[in-house]
């Protein structure tokens, strides 16, 4: 004789409906594994597993509903962050990918302030590195300088000399002689070497020659 299945109808608990809210705030429920953020009035949407990626961050805790964060609510759902969004994108791609992105003139102490802001030690290690790699380049570029060769008589050095302006300075004074006779007595001749520096060019793409050949022969010109 067959076996009669047993009937479970009557105690079988059937699971209480949640509201969104409690969807959102039990993990592994539904859509619970994403997380809004209204970062200074920009929402943003990622995942738990993102802003849990250090354990350490604002972010974990935020997610944790760590007691002891003052974490306000807006009426979307979305937690309100007063920072600015801005430098906040930076900080939430490293969470998801592991690198550092900036865009082009996004200034890295900006992400530096935020990234101290959500506690990220790994980001803040990244970008101090960056900003001191960055600094270095800056100090070592060489400052390029554009050369003169000025000639000029021995009545005519002193002169020149003590007018040069525009950043120009004396570097060295070559004799060459005497040229010519003025009345009775010779004209001793003089190549007088100046210099100045190349302000606002970009290492690399300067038109001026790299090296100090540049060489324009003024017959007794003045500065």
């Amino acid at each position: 004789m067959a076996e009669k299945s047993p009937d479970f109808s009557g105690s079988v608990d059937q699971c209480p409906a949640l509201s969104p809210e409690q969807r959102m705030q039990s993990p592994g429920i539904g859509a619970s594994k994403w997380v809004r953020l209204n970062v200074g009035g920009t929402y943003f949407l990622t995942t738990r597993q993102t802003l849990c990626r250090d354990s350490k961050s604002f972010l974990y805790r935020l997610c944790q509903a760590d007691p002891n964060l003052d974490s306000d609510k807006d009426e979307t759902g979305a937690y309100l962050i007063d920072r600015d969004p801005t430098y906040f994108g930076p900080v939430l791609n490293y969470l998801r990918h592991g690198k550092l992105v900036l865009n082009i003139g996004l200034a890295e102490e900006g992400v530096l302030e935020e990234a101290e802001f959500y506690n990220i030690p790994s980001l803040i290690k990244l970008i101090k590195d960056k900003i001191r790699e960055r600094d270095c380049k800056t100090v070592q570029l060489p400052i390029k300088h554009v050369y003169r060769v000025l000639q000029c008589q021995e009545e005519e050095l002193t002169q020149m000399v003590s007018t040069m302006s525009d950043g120009w300075k004396f570097e060295q004074l070559v004799s060459i002689g005497s040229s010519y006779n003025y009345g009775n007595e010779d004209q001793a001749e003089f190549l007088c070497v100046v210099s100045k520096e190349l302000h606002n060019q970009s290492y690399g793409t300067s038109s001026e020659p790299s090296e100090k050949a540049k060489i324009l022969q003024e017959q007794g010109s003045r500065m």
